[in-house]
């Protein structure tokens, strides 16, 4: 009979075992355990995010249950007291390396030519509950903030950061990577002037909200071909000199700043150091930050980061990562595969049928009817002699 990987393991294909490797050797991530080493503690909790599985019980149960689906995956029977060790014990770095790996393939697979470099950044919060001793209170949160730097027009996050709800979001933004060329944009929980300049020397753009406490100084009032956009008007468009209330040192170059009024009501102020495009199209750049807050929507209402496997601090960010790279392997078999499904049909479909022996590209066909018996060559009312 002809050999069928599963829809898991077609799902783990992009993960390069040997680039994985040497970053568990770089990082010592087997020198706790080496029976339940790294990339079956990957596998095991990837598996629990794309499963919704959300207690070590369940895992164990659930998996040790297909045991004869594992041989493919190189992963043999669970013990929950085995992966909640590993939770504690294995290094972060190496799960992070994974992802960072699969981010640049997704990048490799996916990249269009000359289509427009926007990048979306933002966090969210991640409770994790009074019994995380560990976990700080910020007034409103007590858990950690998971950040990400997201390409709305690809479906994918490039970059993310785990940190204590504590920290202010534009700390993790200042060690963004800019790219030349590049569009960020960003609420104004990440007003740094310093940061703002760094974007700008290197040809890059931003687009967000002043705070309030920001002054101005009009230096010319830009006139507007176009006003309306999808849902919201222009009002006026001006280059200006920014700076602080309670600073006197203003930013090195001429910003716009855009005053904008919502169909459904209220106004909104923009700012940017995009001097080129129309008014228009920079509201519609900051619109679309709202693409970010879907993915953060979408993965806490279909992945299992809202239980968790352990109380650690290091089992809450493994599993945060094993989401993030659960979330990156659903996007490549997507796009690979050219499905025209969305992709929340998509991941429920892969819930579904993880073990399945069928390949991606039909998930959401039924399986083939079988053929039915060929007529024999004579009628059926004729006497049919069978030999000894």
């Amino acid at each position: 009979m002809r050999y069928s990987d599963s829809i898991f393991g077609r799902l783990l294909k992009p993960i390069s075992r040997r680039r994985f490797e040497a970053s568990v050797e770089r990082h010592d991530g087997d020198a706790y355990d080496k029976t339940f080493g790294s990339f079956d503690h990957l596998v095991t909790l990837v598996y629990a995010q794309l499963g919704g599985i959300g207690s070590l019980r369940a895992l164990e149960a659930v998996w040790n249950a297909h045991a004869n689906h594992h041989y493919h995956l190189g992963v043999g029977r669970i013990a929950r007291s085995t992966v909640s060790d590993a939770n504690q014990r294995r290094p972060t770095a190496v799960f992070a390396g994974a992802f960072v790996e699969l981010s640049g393939l997704a990048d490799r697979t996916v990249k269009q030519e000359g289509a427009e470099m926007l990048r979306l950044i933002d966090a969210t919060p991640i409770p994790v509950g009074e019994l995380a001793s560990w976990a700080q209170w910020n007034g409103r949160t007590r858990g950690l903030k998971l950040h990400v730097v997201y390409n709305p027009r690809l479906d994918h996050p490039r970059q993310i950061a785990i940190t204590p709800s504590t920290v202010n979001d534009v700390e993790v933004g200042r060690d963004v990577p800019i790219e030349k060329g590049a569009t960020y944009v960003f609420d104004k929980a990440y007003c740094d002037y310093t940061w703002w300049t760094k974007i700008n020397d290197a040809k890059a753009f931003f687009v967000t909200r002043p705070k309030t406490n920001v002054q101005h100084k009009v230096l010319r009032r830009r006139q507007l071909r176009k006003r309306k956009g999808d849902g919201f008007t222009v009002r006026s468009d001006c280059e200006v000199a920014l700076k602080s209330k309670n600073s006197r040192s203003k930013l090195p170059f001429t910003l716009r700043r855009l005053r904008i009024r919502r169909d459904s009501g209220g106004w909104l102020t923009i700012i940017t150091n995009d001097l080129v495009r129309p008014a228009v199209r920079i509201a519609a750049l900051y619109k679309e930050r709202w693409q970010i807050e879907l993915l953060f929507r979408w993965l806490k209402q279909h992945l299992a980061i809202k239980k968790f496997l352990g109380r650690s601090q290091n089992a809450v960010h493994l599993q945060l990562i094993a989401a993030m790279i659960a979330y990156l392997l659903l996007r490549i078999a997507a796009r690979e595969t050219r499905l025209k499904i969305p992709p929340i049909r998509f991941a429920d479909l892969v819930a579904s049928s993880l073990f399945a022996r069928k390949p991606i590209h039909l998930i959401d066909k039924p399986p083939p009817i079988n053929p039915a018996k060929p007529r024999p060559p004579y009628p059926a009312s004729q006497l049919e002699l069978n030999y000894a």
